[in-house]
């Protein structure tokens, strides 16, 4: 009978599945995103800012500090675009797993072909990102890479786990490929658009459409007037087909140009859920590039 018990109690230990074991704390809700799919349940992943929120904005709350203090790896897309919040979150934190130079200080930015990068910047610029445009989570290209290194991160820190990471990561890649076929014949080459903010550069890299204008002038800085009549009449003449914005960038100031030329105005997802049926990065992908059809 002992022996039974005994039987019973290994098939049920080695069939229940593996409670998360590493904390993971993302800045980002297309971080988040990756992590649970590389992760699996091996993982518990908490995102600080969310999807509505506008990345260049968001403030360091308590509960941000209490999750780095708790994390075993902090994920962050880097570039600056955190750079509101991260810095305080990382000292408030006192944690030093996830301090610069550690295993649990995983910087996304890492892994990408970053565009962008000024060879010098001034405050006559606008709010330029001086380590390049941070806008990769529109480039597949780009996401794969940060996939691929987040597996090894993970691995690193979890070796028991380490082929089960590395597997998922095969998946996510496998996946990311076929969608690649899909995406890519959806036309988008030599279309052209005008984006509000500069944060579509990657996805027109990828995609090999043009962006022959911006809403704002330089990044960060409203519209005058001027800029708008200037925008107005050149659109006239490059003709674009659609003016791309997301729920947290000038909404307002692109239905207005929208009104006043014929051209569409397009909302874009800024992250994975920020639109209805964008829950992860795939469907992020499939909802943004359908609506530039």
């Amino acid at each position: 009978m002992r022996c039974v018990s005994i039987a019973v109690f290994l098939t049920v230990l080695l069939t229940t599945p593996a409670l998360a074991g590493l904390n993971v704390v993302a800045t980002l809700p297309w971080i988040g995103s990756l992590a649970k799919e590389i992760g699996g349940d091996r993982v518990a992943v908490t995102t600080l800012v969310k999807p509505s929120q506008d990345p260049h904005m968001v403030e360091a709350k308590p509960s941000m500090v209490l999750a780095g203090r708790k994390a075993d790896i902090l994920m962050y897309n880097g570039l600056d675009l955190e750079i509101g919040y991260l810095p305080l979150i990382l000292e408030s934190a006192r944690n030093p797993k996830i301090v610069p130079g550690k295993p649990g200080n995983f910087d996304c930015s890492r892994f990408v072909m970053v565009i962008e990068k000024p060879t010098a910047v001034d405050r006559s610029m606008g709010d330029v990102h001086p380590l390049g445009n941070p806008h990769y989570n529109f480039s597949p290209i780009n996401v794969r890479r940060v996939a691929e290194g987040m597996a090894a991160a993970l691995a690193e820190l979890d070796r028991v786990n380490a082929d089960f990471y590395r597997e998922n990561f095969k998946i996510f890649s496998t996946k990311v490929e076929q969608r690649q076929q899909q995406w890519q014949a959806l036309g988008l080459p030599g279309k052209k658009f005008v984006a509000y903010h500069k944060q579509f550069e990657y996805l027109a890299a990828d995609f090999g459409f043009q962006i022959v204008g911006y809403v704002e002038p330089k990044p960060g800085i409203p519209p005058s007037a001027a800029h708008v009549e200037s925008l107005i009449e050149s659109l006239g003449r490059s003709k674009p087909d659609g003016i791309l914005t997301t729920s947290y960038y000038g909404k307002k100031e692109s239905a207005s140009i929208g009104g006043k030329t014929g051209v569409k105005v397009i909302l874009l997802p800024g992250d994975v859920g920020a639109m209805p049926g964008t829950d992860d990065w795939f469907a992020f992908m499939d909802t943004t590039l359908q609506a530039l059809r």
